[in-house]
């Protein structure tokens, strides 16, 4: 039997703080643990938890469009920094594909992940070499072909790399 999906997270933080990018990607479909997962996390070693959709959408109320797609990413890293330690959880990340905001969240991710280490949750599948979100007819859609991250697995999907890779080139 697998260990708990919060187990193969935190052996995959140990391996992420000797990589460039320290960031661990949890994909799975909705539903599938990932959120209870980094609660658990956040409970048993003191993470930071943070909703990236409550706390940009709460910073962005007051923007343009235009205003939004160019300080996204710097509001992203503020809320980050908000928090101390060095590793931080991100959950409820989708605010981020929005086609309004114009982002490469995965590059995003990869940015805020030079200087501490990023577990981030991921509503899509990692197939191969592959990270998808969303279905390919959804306006949000995204594949990334060999990110640069550590990929955490969750619930049984069939075809999916299952506990962990890495895709990961040092720097």
């Amino acid at each position: 039997m697998a260990p708990p999906l919060s187990h193969q997270v935190a052996d995959q933080i140990e391996q992420a703080r000797q990589l460039y990018h320290r960031l661990v990607i949890v994909a799975g479909p909705p539903r599938s643990g990932k959120t209870s997962a980094l609660r658990d996390l956040h409970e048993e070693r003191g993470w930071p938890l943070v909703n990236i959709n409550l706390a940009l959408s709460e910073k962005l109320l007051e923007l343009t469009t235009k205003q939004r797609a160019l300080r996204v990413a710097r509001i992203v890293d503020d809320i980050v920094h908000e928090h101390a330690g060095d590793t931080v959880l991100l959950d409820n990340i989708e605010m981020l594909f929005h086609p309004d905001l114009k982002q490469d969240p995965l590059r995003l991710l990869q940015s805020l992940s030079r200087n501490r280490t990023i577990v981030a949750t991921w509503r899509g599948l990692h197939v191969g070499t592959s990270l998808t979100y969303a279905a390919p007819d959804h306006p949000e859609f995204r594949r990334f072909e060999e990110p640069q991250a550590l990929i955490v697995s969750s619930g049984d999907v069939p075809g999916s790399s299952g506990a962990a890779s890495a895709q990961e080139n040092s720097a």
